[in-house]
């Protein structure tokens, strides 16, 4: 996967985040999917990282609406 396509999948996680977690501010889910690419971000392997950030992002926002 090229860094286009990992960035367009990334922005499609954070459209679906945004929808999901309308009661979050944009900032809070930007935030969030932020902070998940950052902690991917040394992983040679790219192919899951919009899984993986998708799902990381998904927890954290579900915790902090939880609080």
């Amino acid at each position: 996967m090229n860094a286009a396509e990992e960035a367009r999948l990334i922005s499609q996680v954070t459209t679906r985040l945004l929808n999901k977690f309308s009661a979050a501010s944009r900032e809070t889910v930007e935030a969030a999917v932020a902070d998940a690419v950052t902690h991917f971000a040394g992983c040679p392997i790219r192919d899951f990282v919009p899984l993986l950030v998708e799902r990381t992002a998904t927890a954290k926002l579900g915790s902090l609406l939880e609080a």
